[in-house]
Parts: C-alpha cells; structure tokens; sequence
C-alpha cells in the first residue's frame, strides 16, 4: 500500500498525526480540518490532491457528526443559511477558475483574527446577531469553503451567536458543512478528480485514525459548559484565521 500511495514509512507519520489532530478539532467544532491538517499535507502533496482528499474524510465524518445529533438541528437556522452557501459555493468555483484568490485569502485572515481576538478579549458576550446575518456569513462561508476548503468558522459565528445549545450549534454546523461536502464533492466528481485511485486509496487508509480523532473531539466537548465550547470555538477561530495569514504569506 505504501509504495502504491507514494508515501515512505516516516511520511505516515506526521500525515497521521496531522489528520487525528484535525479530526479531533472537527469532532469538537464542526470545521477546521484544511485549515489544520493543509499546512502538513502540503510538504507530501499537492493542494489539487489534499483539498479533494479532506472533501471526501470531511463528508464521511459531518454525517457520522450529524446522525447521533440530527434531532439537535435548529432547521430554521439551515434553511436560513443554505441558499446563500450555495451562493457562495458557486461564486468560489468561478472565481478559482477565474480569478487570482491571494488577496482575498490576506483579507479574511485579517477579518477572522481580528473578530477573534475581539471575541476573546471582551468579557462580556455581544448581543445575539440578527437572522439577516446568515446572508453574509452564508454566502461567504460558501465561498471559502469552494475557494480554500475552509468556510466552515464563519458558520460557527453566526451559530455561536444565534443559538444558545451548544449541541444544536454542533448539530446545525454538522449539517451545514455536509451539504457543502456533497456540493464540493459533486463538482470534483464532474471534473473526474476522483479517477485517481491512490486518492481513493489514500482516504480509506485514513479512516481509521479520522474516526479516531471524531470520536476524541465528540467526547471532549461533552465536559464543556456552552461558555467554555464558545470560547474554544473562538479560539478555533483565530488559530484559523492565522493560518489563513500563514497561507497567504508562504504562497
């Protein structure tokens, strides 16, 4: 298998470690695993592979999210929330076949450190955010999501913002980030990407250590209050929006 993938025995180990770590961080958060396993993956592969590869473990491991939790959904907040994703996947795809994204990515990096270091140093929690929010924030989300496989925290802000439980935050994000999968996933089967077998290969040898992780982030935020799991997530959140600084600087 490991000479079928390219890979040697000492390149599985920081892969595997990588992909536990962003699992772990999922299984807590709902999103984060391009933005914490990408700069790992990227010294064994190219991004053309990586963000197809984490598409396919990221579909798998929403629903695996979604299903134990699926009662927890806030429906009105999905519905709210689903068109503009699907927006905002759609303008992602043009503008990656179109456009130079460098600048965009400097932008949101800015963006997301700044609300996150905000959010950590006012001690007093803002006021609830208004369901008009959800355009924003869906269609944007929608678009990094397509453009760099990390949309995910900005859902995680408006939820965070909008609900009270933090299982229906969960639950709610679980679902959002698996219809993006299936969008995601859909365009990169029309484009034959999934062709590759040793991609496919790939994804399966790194299962076992995905659900590793799931199940270690699920059982983690089962010993946070909600104020605790929000303040995580804010920290998600800015470790998130560096690495997207990170990104952009080393392009």
């Amino acid at each position: 298998m490991l000479t079928q993938l390219s890979l040697s025995p000492l390149d599985w180990l920081p892969i595997l470690l990588a992909i536990g770590v962003a699992y772990i961080v999922f299984g807590i958060a709902g999103f984060g695993t391009a933005l914490v396993a990408g700069p790992v993956l990227i010294h064994f592969m190219p991004l053309s592979r990586i963000i197809p590869l984490l598409v396919l473990l990221d579909f798998v491991a929403a629903f695996g999210n979604l299903l134990p939790s699926r009662r927890d959904v806030v429906r009105g907040e999905l519905l709210r929330l689903l068109p503009c994703m699907a927006v905002g996947c759609t303008l992602g795809v043009v503008f990656l076949l179109g456009l130079k994204s460098d600048l965009l990515l400097l932008l949101m990096g800015l963006f997301v450190t700044a609300y996150a270091i905000y959010g950590l140093a006012v001690k007093v929690r803002p006021a609830r955010l208004a369901g008009w929010w959800a355009v924003p924030m869906g269609t944007v989300g929608g678009l990094f999501g397509a453009l760099f496989g990390s949309g995910g925290f900005l859902y995680a802000i408006y939820l965070s913002a909008r609900l009270d439980a933090k299982e229906q935050v969960r639950a709610t994000q679980s679902a959002l980030i698996s219809c993006s999968t299936v969008v995601r996933l859909s365009l990169f089967l029309i484009a034959g990407v999934y062709a590759d077998a040793s991609l496919l290969l790939l994804a399966v040898s790194l299962l076992p250590v995905m659900f590793i992780g799931l199940w270690s982030g699920r059982r983690l935020t089962t010993k946070l209050s909600r104020e605790a799991f929000v303040r995580l997530v804010t920290w998600l959140v800015l470790a998130s929006g560096l690495a997207l600084i990170g990104r952009y600087l080393s392009a």
